[in-house]
């Protein structure tokens, strides 16, 4: 008989996009006794996962809730909930993942219009706003941080311009939600996809989303609700309206967080428990402060980065705060230093997709992983291993330019 050992994984500094480091209250929360998932103690603790998701999204909508599964099943959810065969969706695509958008979209059977921008770039919202008033969508969907690329959208402008012309406005903030400002009532967003395994630093397999009456009006059009719980004689939604999935198909899962509480699924007990404490922890430091650390150890990532004479990529402008993307040198393996970083210092940092795969490295500075001491190892972690294959680095200069960072942000705060 095969014998296996103990799971006992290696302990990592993960310094990708995503997953991330968990924090350890999270990893306590999910050992603790499962719950009946309509057990009224349960029931609470999902009303106020709700509760905290509408802080998290700055929003006030009633439907606040998360998809048992990635955060491709958020996207998955929203997106075939809402689009109708035929209907007119409008994809500004500037990365890896808007195209992902676009896919799921063209197997809903959508009537694709796509805008294209060159990787490192993002979107002049007029741009966007000029494509809305020509094409005449039903929805805009909208990648807000590109992990692929590193860049972040301005939203707020293309929101205001999709309310005003009756336009149903998606965003995937799956990288930025927890780690930067995602303004959902203010920037007009109908629909807004986050994400666990990054900013919220929560395990992966849940997917937080928001929607808005606008959202659900168009969603209850379409409602169905399954042959063995509906009564007989119910009405059944027009001929070729039906929702195609019955997993993700938000009619019924609002009902299964509504007080009615009717049964869809079984929740993930443990999985709502991570980030129920998860949330709990974010606003009990506090969205400002959050979105300040976010900042603060970007600037001692680049910072280190450029000391060390490396180049970084894409457009600063509109660079993502918790993705930090550095040109890979000429001549050098950017696969053979990642792996050198893993196996002699454990140190996990991220290449990349499609036209940029090779071409850069990715750095993540995100939730729990974004601390002080993880980006002081990155930074001489690297250098050692790009010393090691003969790039010529600034030897010692990228912590001394991250511990300037720290030592400016300490002696500011002490003047406060």
């Amino acid at each position: 008989m095969k014998k296996y050992k103990d799971l006992s994984p290696t302990p990592r500094t993960i310094m990708t996009p995503g997953p991330v480091e968990v924090d350890p209250r999270v990893l306590r929360a999910m050992s603790y006794p499962i719950l009946g998932q309509f057990d009224p103690e349960f029931t609470g603790l999902m009303n106020e996962t709700m509760g905290m998701l509408r802080e998290l999204f700055q929003t006030e909508n009633e439907w606040a809730f998360p998809i048992d599964g990635t955060s491709r099943s958020g996207l998955e959810a929203v997106l075939t909930s809402v689009i109708e065969p035929g209907m007119k969706v409008l994809i500004p695509i500037y990365g890896r993942f808007g195209h992902l958008l676009a896919e799921i979209s063209e197997r809903c059977g959508a009537n694709l219009v796509i805008l294209e921008q060159e990787w490192g770039q993002v979107f002049d919202p007029d741009e966007v706003i000029r494509a809305i008033k020509r094409e005449q969508p039903a929805v805009v969907a909208l990648v807000h941080g590109e992990t692929s690329t590193g860049r972040i959208q301005p939203l707020a402008e293309i929101g205001r311009a999709c309310r005003e012309l009756d336009v149903l406005f998606i965003v995937d903030a799956v990288a930025t939600i927890g780690g930067v400002p995602v303004e959902t009532d203010n920037w007009c967003i109908d629909a807004v996809i986050g994400g666990t395994q990054k900013c919220l630093s929560v395990p992966s397999g849940m997917a937080p989303i928001t929607y808005n009456s606008r959202m659900e009006r168009h969603i209850m059009q379409r409602k169905r609700i399954e042959r063995g719980l509906r009564d007989p004689g119910e009405p059944l939604p027009q001929l070729g309206r039906t929702i195609r999935s019955n997993y993700f198909d938000l009619s019924q899962l609002q009902d299964y967080w509504s007080a009615a509480r009717l049964n869809h699924h079984t929740e993930a007990t443990s999985m709502l428990y991570a980030l129920r404490e998860g949330l709990r922890i974010l606003l009990e430091e506090g969205l400002e402060a959050r979105f300040a650390r976010h900042l603060l150890n970007e600037r001692a990532l680049v910072s280190g980065i450029e000391g060390m004479g490396l180049e970084l990529y894409g457009n600063p402008a509109c660079k993502l705060p918790v993705v930090t993307c550095v040109v890979i040198p000429d001549g050098v393996d950017g696969e053979a230093v990642r792996a050198m970083l893993l196996e002699q210092f454990s140190i996990e940092i991220a290449s990349s997709f499609g036209v940029l795969k090779g071409k850069i490295w990715r750095i993540g500075t995100m939730g729990y992983s974004c601390r002080k001491q993880n980006v002081l190892q990155v930074l001489g972690a690297l250098e050692a291993v790009l010393t090691y294959y003969g790039v010529d680095v600034a030897k010692g200069a990228a912590v001394q330019k991250a511990l300037a960072v720290y030592r400016e942000a300490e002696a500011g705060s002490s003047l406060h």
